[in-house]
């Protein structure tokens, strides 16, 4: 396609995005809810959106199947960021990374005492990082869903995941023990196209840039 290809995920990234595009004049022509479509159109036949899932953003835009996309920070650092531009935080989709444990686990104590932790997460590489930066031992355990579980079942001691509000945590009597970073969407661009689409890409990015300022300001 001579135009742009923008990878999106579904969900509150997609809901989040909107307004940017609004702002640089893009209005998708489906609704990735209701549509089965793996493919949008949008108001320009320029521009189209592919829907695909959150983790998989990154590796599309690196082989420029995308041209850009958004992904967020905690998606970006699993990945390693390879062949990608990351120009703007989007400051959309805000959360942060934590550790989190059971209620009454003392967490600071085992730190503290060199134990061996077992910790579940998807998110291996950050995590790894993260406790290797502290020289706290432990092994990690990779599992890509429901990590809430894995404290109340023995699987693990404790969990490296995304928290929002806290409230899964509080209703699995959870709590966070720990915050690894703040985490936001990036914009990301395939460096190949930044080049030779950056007449058609610039604009875009100029816009988004104006709307992040906007709701900054």
């Amino acid at each position: 396609m001579n135009g742009i290809t923008l990878a999106l995920s579904k969900g509150r990234i997609f809901d989040e995005t909107l307004p940017l595009l609004a702002a640089a004049g893009i209005e998708p022509t489906d609704d990735p809810e209701t549509s089965r479509k793996l493919i949008l159109g949008t108001n320009r036949d320029d521009v189209r959106l592919v829907i695909v899932r959150a983790s998989d953003v990154p590796t599309y835009v690196q082989y420029g199947a995308a041209d850009l996309g958004i992904a967020g920070k905690d998606v970006l650092l699993e990945h390693g960021g390879a062949g990608l531009y990351q120009p703007l935080d989007l400051r959309i989709a805000r959360c942060r990374l934590c550790v989190a444990a059971p209620v009454g686990f003392d967490y600071a104590a085992a730190v503290r005492q060199g134990a061996r932790l077992r910790v579940a997460t998807k998110y291996i590489h950050t995590a790894r990082e993260h406790f290797a930066a502290k020289g706290v031992h432990v092994d990690l355990i990779k599992l890509y869903g429901s990590m809430e579980l894995a404290p109340l079942v023995g699987l693990a001691d404790a969990i490296v995941d995304l928290v929002s509000s806290g409230g899964t945590l509080r209703a699995n009597n959870l709590q966070e023990v720990e915050e690894i970073m703040p985490i936001s969407s990036r914009l990301i661009v395939n460096q190949a196209a930044l080049k030779l689409k950056r007449a058609l890409l610039q604009p875009l990015l100029d816009a988004f840039a104006g709307a992040v300022a906007g709701a900054a300001a």
